[in-house]
């Protein structure tokens, strides 16, 4: 009889713990700080995704005017390991902190924030391309070591639209504009160094075969520290 009551004892005692169990559960899922964070490492644009991207027909250097004015590549693709050009404002040091980088094509916002130590804030684009483009038929656009993001997560934009401002990525270096031109559909903010490529294609070399615009088109001038 005693190892009967001692056995509902210890019954009652595992369903009063799997009920504390199973409510406690509930509530950190309903808890907004429970939620998994989206970690762009891991994620890939779905085939749908891919298709509803804007249409990119022509790209623009994402900073001075459409021929890069009044700017210059401090360091380019693949020197010293590089995956980006570094743009700076032609006056140098601190000169362009604060003025305008542009979308250099049409598309829709991917990732807003800051990935890690180095990069400061950042905005990748995503961009669907022509049949037929080499490069096809999805790229990326990547800002980094921005002061401000003007743009949000999901949001559509237009080639030329104002997105963010030159940073200092939180202090780490002197003003400049980190952009890289990007191959497939993966999402990750990653490195800015590698002893290859990787996915990385030559932006100033991506942006002069399309860009789609007579040469003494220059584009608007920049307007700076608005």
């Amino acid at each position: 009889m005693a190892f009967v009551r001692a056995l509902a004892i210890i019954f009652s005692l595992l369903l009063v713990a799997a009920a504390a169990g199973f409510w406690w559960w509930r509530a950190q899922s309903a808890s907004p700080q429970a939620a998994v964070p989206f970690d762009p490492a891991f994620h890939r644009l779905t085939p749908e995704e891919i298709v509803t991207l804007p249409l990119a027909t022509r790209f623009d250097m994402p900073l001075g005017s459409q021929h890069g004015a009044l700017t210059y590549n401090a360091r380019p693709f693949r020197i010293a390991r590089h995956l980006g050009d570094d743009l700076n404002g032609i006056g140098g040091q601190n000169s362009d902190l604060g003025d305008p980088v542009f979308a250099a094509g049409a598309g829709r916002v991917v990732y807003t924030g800051m990935p890690g130590s180095g990069w400061g804030k950042m905005i990748i684009l995503a961009h669907r391309l022509p049949l037929g483009d080499e490069a096809g038929p999805v790229v990326q656009t990547m800002y980094a070591h921005l002061d401000q993001i003007l743009v949000k997560h999901g949001q559509m934009i237009q080639r030329g639209e104002k997105i963010a401002t030159v940073g200092t990525a939180e202090g780490a270096y002197l003003a400049h504009l980190h952009f890289e031109v990007r191959q497939g559909p993966y999402i990750n903010p990653a490195e800015g160094y590698a002893d290859t490529p990787l996915n990385r294609l030559s932006p100033e070399t991506f942006l002069s075969a399309r860009r789609g615009a007579g040469a003494a088109d220059l584009g608007p001038a920049p307007r700076f520290k608005e």
